[in-house]
């Protein structure tokens, strides 16, 4: 999506390992979920001011209500939905997601769709059913839905709504490398 819009690209759980010095995973590990979640809070809280670029989110990052807000308000918010089976086939080799790492990940996958797809969808100002299509389809509705949403109007126009700059400027805190669409 970075690409076709000619924008950079950020992965908050990237940046969370970055500033961590560790994978998430060890993190999770050692400090335990809630530790994580703050850190987290503060990342989604600086992507969200991030103008003109893609950002993912961790699986995770609508679980608060404030990564939530600071989503909704400064960011146009696409929700890739995933039913559990396809993301079991996608995931079920991927050793990296900590709450993956049990008996039953297919039954985990269930549990945490149940939770949270309604906190995505409340989130999310578009949502696009990913199922089995190639990534090149699932570009192509997401441009398609921006555009009419308006937010492929104007020359290098992220998908966001008007907002504020994050600290440093338009790219974010200067000297760290900075991210942007959900």
């Amino acid at each position: 999506m970075a690409q076709r819009l000619d924008l950079p690209f950020f992965d908050s759980d990237t940046v969370i390992e970055q500033r961590i010095g560790c994978t998430i995973r060890d993190f999770f590990a050692r400090e335990g979920e809630t530790r994580f979640r703050d850190i987290e809070q503060a990342v989604i809280a600086e992507l969200a001011c991030t103008r003109d670029a893609v950002v993912a989110t961790g699986g995770g990052a609508v679980l608060r209500e404030a990564n939530r807000a600071a989503l909704r308000g400064g960011a146009y918010v696409i929700y890739l939905h995933s039913m559990p089976e396809d993301l079991y086939r996608r995931l079920r080799h991927d050793v990296k997601r900590p709450l993956l790492q049990v008996q039953d990940p297919l039954g985990r996958l269930r549990d945490l769709h149940e939770a949270r797809d309604p906190l995505y969808r409340a989130t999310a100002h578009t949502v696009v059913d990913t199922g089995r299509p190639s990534v090149a389809s699932l570009v192509h509705v997401i441009a398609a839905q921006l555009e009419l949403a308006g937010m492929l109007a104007r020359k290098g126009g992220a998908p966001r709504p008007e907002g504020g700059e994050a600290p440093g400027g338009p790219s974010g805190p200067p000297g760290r490398q900075h991210p942007r669409t959900h």
